[in-house]
């Protein structure tokens, strides 16, 4: 993300900790045509395109299951027909150049090249910050969501369901204004994982350089097909951007629903601790 906004959300190639087989779900080689979805040409005052991607290689990092340059947070693999999510919007500070961060829930995209979501942006480009929610379907770019405001602070929580067929309908609130959004949308993703991330977006073709976002970010309560998703200290990832670790999970919390995310490379207490 640039002066021009995300082209997306990344799917990450991940490095599991304690293993050297790395999940490569965007190869370089094919950059050009996946990588590239949704890029727009904008004007300086104009907000970028932005996608939201599976996650980008990384390497193996100790007390956490996987890294990558673009995701952090959870993610755990299996079947799933239904997601959760409650998060705080986080605030921005200034940047040198433009920097871009996005909250949110998604199934997919972890073990595969398939992704549905939604969530909430906190950037800063064209000096100031900028806040707004989202939903978006691979291998299109992120829709921003015009219908209602969003500001640091907001409360939100989003789902996302199966319905009969290839239906599936996305919903997401801002609990503080009273906010809502759905729409019902076709996807054919095999549903094989789940996840919640903050991540670093994707603008103007390149994974966008990480926001500075306030931190404890609040990720609480979630779940997954409906009930407690069981999070472990093995599904948790960090982000690691220019040899940097720039965004780091908490361990579960104590009811396994939930945690915390920091920004830079010291992992913050769990919620309620």
């Amino acid at each position: 993300m640039d002066a021009s906004r995300r082209d997306g959300h990344y799917l990450p190639t991940i490095t599991l900790c304690g293993g050297s087989v790395k999940r490569l779900l965007l190869l370089a080689a094919a950059s050009s045509s996946l990588m590239l979805t949704g890029v727009a040409t904008t004007s300086a005052t104009a907000a970028p395109a932005i996608s939201h991607h599976p996650r980008i290689p990384g390497h193996a990092v100790r007390a956490a299951g996987w890294s990558a340059s673009n995701w952090s947070g959870y993610a755990k693999s299996g079947n799933y027909t239904s997601a959760t999510a409650q998060w705080v919007v986080p605030s921005v500070s200034p940047s040198k150049g433009a920097s871009y961060s996005s909250a949110w829930v998604g199934i997919d995209g972890f073990t595969n090249s398939s992704l549905i979501q939604t969530g909430t942006e906190s950037d800063y480009y064209n000096g100031r910050a900028h806040y707004n929610a989202w939903w978006e379907i691979l291998p299109a770019a992120e829709t921003p969501i015009t219908k209602f405001s969003v500001a640091p602070g907001d409360t939100m929580t989003a789902t996302i369901t199966k319905g009969s067929g290839s239906s599936w309908t996305i919903t997401i609130n801002d609990v503080s204004n009273g906010g809502t959004f759905t729409t019902t949308q076709n996807y054919t993703g095999p549903g094989t994982s789940v996840e919640w991330i903050e991540e670093a977006p994707t603008v103007g073709g390149r994974v966008a350089t990480l926001a500075q976002y306030s931190s404890p970010d609040t990720f609480d309560p979630g779940t997954a097909n409906g009930g407690n998703p069981g999070l472990t200290a093995a599904d948790s990832g960090v982000m690691v951007q220019k040899r940097r670790q720039v965004s780091t999970p908490s361990n579960p919390d104590s009811d396994t629903d939930g945690f915390n995310m920091a920004y830079g490379s010291t992992a913050p207490a769990p919620p309620g601790s």
